[in-house]
């Protein structure tokens, strides 16, 4: 295995940490801070960073065609905004592991949108794998009548309502042929997201006057917006340009283990039967899903191993 092999590999796992990170983090810093506020708060600290990064690394920083001022405002709308309010929302009732699970779905939805919008067409075993993905969503969240109304049930629904926003904000942006590449891109929709979020926080009528700023908050706002935030999207990105986006994507399914361990080790939360089992009818939803790359992977792992025996 070459040098880019371990390095690539390095920085999956450390994705999947910096983003198991979030979910804790929202979970703590939900404790004193309202939420739309909160997913508001995460993007103020991240963009100062983020614009001094860019504009150090890259010559062309600010949008110049219609087509990026559209790939900004969807970003900022779907991606930024609808993503972090329903899911800082959603966490004020459920435990960041079972967060992270649902969260996972985004492989998922991303290929069912674009067969609906974008007229992809799926084979019968993508098809298969799509449907399986949703039976775990409903192993996780046991809908009837009684739970649909439970706190813990509605904050899995919001949650997967953030997954779909991210699902469908990153399907209509693969028909805008935008200039700018994609961490300034992604940089500019935060600042209008940011704004967005503000906004909604100011109509929802949250309030920070009463707000206790302990240690906590603040440790738990600086994970969020520099290393779960700031760190991670280029990260993400640097993989996006070395792996392509789908292996890129599959670090949805590391986050939930890291999600998992730091939530046990703070807060001694817990992972339950139902959620476990259905995280892995998801995971095979995927593997069905992308067999290809699964395959790709299983046999560019086994050749690796039978090389160093």
């Amino acid at each position: 295995m070459n040098l880019s092999h371990y390095r690539n590999a390095g920085l999956f796992v450390l994705l999947g940490v910096l983003w198991g990170f979030s979910f804790v983090a929202i979970k703590a810093g939900l404790e004193a801070l309202p939420p739309v506020f909160f997913a508001a708060l995460r993007f103020d600290v991240a963009v100062p960073l983020l614009l001094a990064f860019v504009a150090w690394r890259y010559d062309a920083v600010l949008p110049r065609t219609r087509a990026d001022y559209v790939g900004i405002a969807v970003g900022a709308a779907t991606i930024i905004a609808a993503n972090n309010g329903l899911l800082f929302l959603g966490q004020q009732s459920i435990t960041p592991a079972a967060a992270s699970v649902m969260y996972g779905l985004n492989p998922i939805l991303a290929p069912a949108f674009a067969f609906v919008l974008l007229d992809q067409r799926l084979d019968p075993v993508s098809l298969a794998g799509i449907a399986l993905g949703l039976v775990g969503v409903v192993v996780i969240v046991q809908p009837s009548p009684e739970t649909l109304t439970a706190g813990s049930t509605v904050g899995q629904l919001l949650v997967l309502g953030a997954a779909a926003a991210v699902a469908l904000g990153s399907v209509v942006m693969r028909r805008v042929d935008a200039t700018i590449e994609s961490i300034p891109l992604t940089t500019w929709a935060m600042v209008g997201g940011a704004g967005l979020l503000h906004a909604a926080s100011l109509g929802l009528g949250e309030s920070v006057s009463g707000a206790l700023v302990t240690p906590t908050v603040v440790y738990a706002t600086l994970v969020l917006g520099v290393l779960s935030t700031a760190l991670a999207y280029p990260v993400f990105f640097t993989l996006i340009r070395d792996v392509g986006p789908v292996r890129a994507n599959l670090v949805a399914y590391v986050v939930p283990i890291f999600a998992a361990i730091t939530a046990w080790l703070l807060f001694g939360d817990g992972v339950s039967l139902t959620t476990a089992a259905g995280f892995v009818i998801v995971v095979a939803g995927v593997a069905l899903l992308q067999r290809e790359v699964v395959a790709d992977e299983l046999s560019r792992a086994y050749r690796r191993f039978a090389a160093t025996r």
